[in-house]
């Protein structure tokens, strides 16, 4: 009997994604501050998100009668030299990452972490790391996109999967990784560890 697979996001691309590759699992939300420490560089930042995010959700697994399962967490990063872009805080916010994007290069970096839920004993850890070309953007198709309301939800003020396809030049690395969850890596990850189900 396969063992039950938890989702431990609040991300409705992620369950997309998952869904594609996995025929059933649960989603649970982590409920976790994700507020950066004055210098803290971008790689530990990460990483201790991300483990706050399995604490949380295996918690919440357990408490749910989900102990015998298995949880995957997941953060996506958008990091510009050193300094993480996060979600918006406000529209202006959002229209001045944006316009530190155009024209230039920066990683989205997605973090997952499958675990046991029994002890929140990690099995996996892996970081996906892609490159991302802007090309040059006008401030008033930064404006009309930030106004469409898209950004504010979405790490570097933007979804590669949706209105701002267009600003993307070329990419180096996991699609799937940008949009929230790499594919390939998890699959392998859960088939490594005899967690994958039958299609």
């Amino acid at each position: 009997m396969a063992r039950p697979l938890v989702l431990g996001s609040a991300s409705p691309r992620r369950r997309e994604l998952l869904a594609q590759v996995e025929p059933s699992f649960t989603v649970l939300t982590a409920d976790t501050d994700e507020g950066q420490f004055p210098d803290e560089p971008s790689s530990l930042y990460h990483a201790r998100i991300v483990m706050a995010k399995l604490h949380a959700v295996c918690a919440k697994a357990s408490a749910a009668g989900l102990g015998d399962g298995v949880v995957l967490v997941a953060d996506t990063i958008v990091v510009l030299g050193d300094r993480v872009l996060g979600k918006p805080e406000s529209e202006e916010d959002a229209r001045r990452m944006l316009a530190g994007l155009a024209d230039s290069e920066h990683e989205v970096r997605t973090r997952f972490l499958l675990a046991e839920v029994e002890g929140a004993a990690v099995v996996h850890a892996q970081t996906v790391t892609t490159t991302v070309w802007f090309r040059p953007l006008e401030a008033e198709e930064i404006a009309a996109y930030v106004a469409t309301g898209e950004p504010m939800d979405k790490a570097g003020a933007y979804g590669i999967q949706g209105r701002a396809a267009s600003f993307v030049r070329a990419l180096e690395g996991s699609y799937t990784a940008v949009v929230g969850l790499p594919l390939a890596e998890v699959t392998v990850a859960l088939r490594t560890h005899g967690f994958a189900r039958p299609r």
